[in-house]
């Protein structure tokens, strides 16, 4: 049977590479799902503690992260999208559009 320990080593695991991912890469995209995956990995953390505790709120709390997710997706790729319509990278070292 997979214990507690095994789903939170996972969801650790998860963590990891999106932080590794999100401080190695320097492509907007990889940064995206970076951020994601930690997002994911944080949510199999919050149902694992529910489903061993018999409480379904760390279901509604992952559902509500999902939520945000997807909002985040969306509004971010819109504005990547018009980044390289505009200037034809999504490298983060080359956008400098916050600059005057």
């Amino acid at each position: 049977m997979i214990s507690l320990v095994h789903y939170l080593i996972v969801s650790i695991l998860l963590f990891c590479i999106g932080v590794a991912g999100f401080l190695c890469r320097r492509n907007a995209l990889v940064l995206f799902m970076s951020v994601e995956l930690m997002l994911n990995a944080a949510n199999l953390a919050f149902i694992t503690f529910a489903r061993f505790q018999g409480n379904p709120s760390g279901s509604v709390i992952a559902f509500f992260v999902m939520v945000v997710a997807a909002a985040e997706v969306a509004v971010g790729l819109a504005i990547l999208v018009l980044v390289f319509k505009n200037r034809s990278s999504v490298d983060v070292n080359e956008i400098s559009l916050m600059k005057g």
